[in-house]
């Protein structure tokens, strides 16, 4: 198979309807694995692909207040996914449609986090190649869905101008937007993927790009991108890169544009993992931590990139267990002490998928199954990173399994207790 071949079937897979309504899942009991601290996990929503929506494919977002903000790829009142809001009433977790998307002018199927911009309101983008920003409109309206107005910042048109925005915007100290899309721009054929910047003007918001991928060294299909404290972009891109199966990029800004470099290139032929199909995360440190999605015995890995003596060093935290045949498809999460937290959207030989963390200890790094899904009432397949609240609870979302959805599971919301 191509690498072309491979980024098609990886698109179809995750930006096309990963798994359909119409798949059929079978109902297991739940069994949670053993978990080392005595953690509780339980389902706070069960989405029914109604007014709530349905297929969840992204993680949450916290507010100030420790309210919770996500997008559904399905349902909602036009059928074209929805934007929710999680708050806690006493002991129960209520959610609130906040704006259904109407497959138009405003987009359709999200499949990336909503997350908060500079002035404190919702930036996000869909699958029908939107960045859109979500507000509460100006005046109070007689229901909590028509109070929350989408703007539309920019329509992709696809071929050269780029399509399918990948990973979470993110922001400048100025207020510029930026962001990825998986395919199109002016590299390659039919376009390998670019970084773009909107900028705020005359009331309106003026794309450029970035950087356009050219397949070759420099990768193909970006993951997206976040700033590090110099102000240099970094990312992940799926493939490309010097041995084809993936990259690490940097993008620094200078006088002539922004010069592209690849601190590290995936290799299938070593222990590194390969294919990267989540982004960055960096510590305080100045360390960045990622995973891919495929590795030694066809599981993923988790990584960490240092900067060392003015180049990088690549480390393999932890090979995942292979029984999950994949990795993280959302970046990681680190708490306080350090520990890592992410999801796994494969298959294991009992479960679809599963949450897990990584604690650092004198020996290396020590794996905890958190939770394996079923694929039943608790959830599967989890496309979601790992949100963290002030008390040490984890939340995240699975794109399938729960009750609704005629028993197929559209997906649900999950807290796990320490």
């Amino acid at each position: 198979m191509t690498r072309r071949e491979q980024q098609r079937n990886r698109i179809a897979r995750k930006y096309l309807g990963m798994v359909a309504v119409a798949i059929t899942i079978a109902t297991y009991a739940i069994v949670a694995a053993p978990l080392a601290q005595a953690q509780t996990y339980q389902v706070i929503h069960t989405f029914t692909a109604g007014g709530d929506g349905g297929l969840p494919y992204a993680g949450l977002t916290m507010d100030a207040h420790g309210n919770f903000y996500g997008t559904n790829y399905y349902g909602g009142t036009h059928g074209y996914g929805t934007v929710f809001r999680m708050t806690l009433h006493g002991s129960s977790w209520i959610l609130s449609p906040l704006y259904s998307f109407s497959g138009g002018t405003d987009g359709g199927e999200p499949q990336a986090r909503t997350v908060f911009g500079p002035d404190g309101s919702l930036y996000g983008t869909t699958s029908y190649g939107t960045v859109y920003n979500l507000r509460p409109a100006p005046t109070r309206q007689s229901s909590a869905v028509a109070g929350w107005m989408v703007k539309t910042l920019y329509q992709f048109q696809g071929l050269e101008d780029g399509a399918y925005p990948a990973g979470d915007v993110i922001f400048d100290h100025s207020g510029n937007l930026y962001g990825a899309v998986l395919l199109g721009g002016l590299g390659c054929y039919e376009g390998c993927g670019s970084i773009y910047e909107l900028t705020p003007s005359g009331g309106g918001w003026t794309k450029t790009v970035t950087y356009a991928f050219q397949g070759g060294s420099d990768g193909e299909a970006p993951e997206g991108v976040l700033f590090d404290s110099a102000g240099n972009l970094l990312g992940t891109a799926y493939q490309g890169g010097e041995y084809g199966f993936g990259n690490v990029f940097e993008l620094t800004p200078s006088s002539d544009g922004w010069n592209e470099t690849t601190p590290y290139a995936f290799n299938y032929m070593g222990n590194g993992g390969f294919l990267p199909e989540a982004g960055l995360i960096e510590d305080a440190a100045g360390n960045f931590y990622g995973s891919t999605s495929d590795g030694p015995g066809s599981s993923g890995t988790i990584f960490e990139l240092s900067p060392t003596g003015g180049g990088w060093t690549y480390t393999v935290l932890y090979n995942l267990p292979s029984s999950y045949e994949g990795g993280p498809a959302a970046p990681l999460t680190m708490d306080a002490a350090g520990n890592l937290y992410g999801t796994i959207n494969g298959y294991c030989q009992e479960c679809q998928g599963g949450i897990f963390k990584l604690t650092h200890n004198e020996s290396g790094w020590a794996f905890t199954s958190l939770h394996d899904f079923t694929g039943g009432s608790d959830g599967g397949h989890p496309y979601s990173n790992v949100s963290i609240d002030a008390h040490g609870n984890l939340f995240g979302t699975a794109s399938t399994g729960g009750a609704g959805c005629n028993g197929d599971g559209c997906g649900v919301v999950w807290e796990i207790t320490p």
